[in-house]
């Protein structure tokens, strides 16, 4: 799995996507809390479930189905505010909570992601493993292999996130009035 700070990075630049405009606090922070959720499945560690479970880690939690029921539950919770569009608030909570198990797909170790589950607990990994996997448990996260995770969080996750995000402002300041076609 990435660090939490890589996910919530990624989530930012999600968040910058979603909703152009200029947004509260509260978005950013729950784009950070959403996209570290899944890893609470660890929790379960401590009671007896295994990895591999529905419950374990990168089960169930780590699902498209979960992130989609996770994203509607705050969105109606939140449904009193009137700063972003219930639509944007919701595709933002689902992107920002799926990223999650999609970075962990990308990873070089741990059993794969049940993306499909409470349907299946089959789990996945995509073909491409950049990302280092980092060490679960705050005091083993900081060491040698906590610096080389971070190293290569840094190259394949901070930078492009960093890049969608300039991007992303760039293109809502200029309202897209620069960015026309050329006419010929």
């Amino acid at each position: 799995m990435p660090s939490v700070i890589s996910h919530a990075i990624v989530a930012a630049a999600i968040g910058k996507v979603v909703e152009p405009k200029q947004v509260p606090w509260w978005y950013w922070a729950l784009g950070a809390a959403v996209s570290a959720a899944p890893d609470l499945d660890v929790i379960g560690f401590h009671f007896g479930v295994r990895y591999g479970d529905f419950l374990g880690h990168r089960g169930f939690t780590h699902s498209l189905f979960f992130a989609a029921l996770l994203a509607s539950l705050v969105t109606i919770a939140l449904a009193g505010q009137r700063q972003i569009s219930r639509r944007r608030l919701f595709l933002y909570l689902f992107l920002a909570m799926a990223s999650h198990g999609i970075l962990d797909a990308m990873t070089n170790g741990g059993l794969g992601v049940a993306f499909f589950s409470p349907f299946t607990n089959a789990r996945y990994f995509f073909p491409f493993h950049p990302i280092k996997v980092s060490p679960i448990g705050v005091g083993r996260f900081f060491s040698a292999k906590g610096l080389a995770v971070i190293q290569s969080e840094a190259l394949w996750l901070w930078l492009p996130s960093a890049a969608v995000f300039v991007v992303a402002t760039i293109v809502r300041r200029a309202g897209g009035s620069g960015l026309r076609p050329a006419q010929s």
